[in-house]
């Protein structure tokens, strides 16, 4: 059994940081995703149903494009080969152990 987080971010929300404490998995469930990781020079759009694998130690940068966004974060568990490496505050107690804001 995994668990697995729901969020929202909303439409004008300033970008939010968060570190990965473990591997996860971040799907977009509805809308769309802008998502950089500290390091690489990339910036990801994502849209419904894309998913990106974040790595341990990251700190992921992401915000929601116009209309706002929904997106699931799940632990990796060695799951997830095959998809892109792919994360609010203000919300730290809601956030589980493996997920720890910035």
């Amino acid at each position: 059994m995994r668990e697995i987080r729901t969020f929202e971010l909303g439409p004008g929300e300033p970008a939010a940081a968060w570190r990965i404490a473990q591997p996860l998995i971040l799907q977009v469930q509805a809308g769309e995703v802008w998502l950089t990781l500290e390091g690489d020079p990339e910036d990801y759009w994502l849209a419904r149903g894309q998913s990106f694998c974040l790595p341990r130690d990251a700190v992921a940068w992401l915000s929601a494009e116009q209309g706002g966004a929904q997106v699931a974060v799940s632990s990796a568990g060695g799951r997830g080969a095959g998809m892109q490496r792919v994360t609010r505050a203000g919300i730290r107690s809601w956030l589980p152990r493996w997920l720890l804001a910035v």
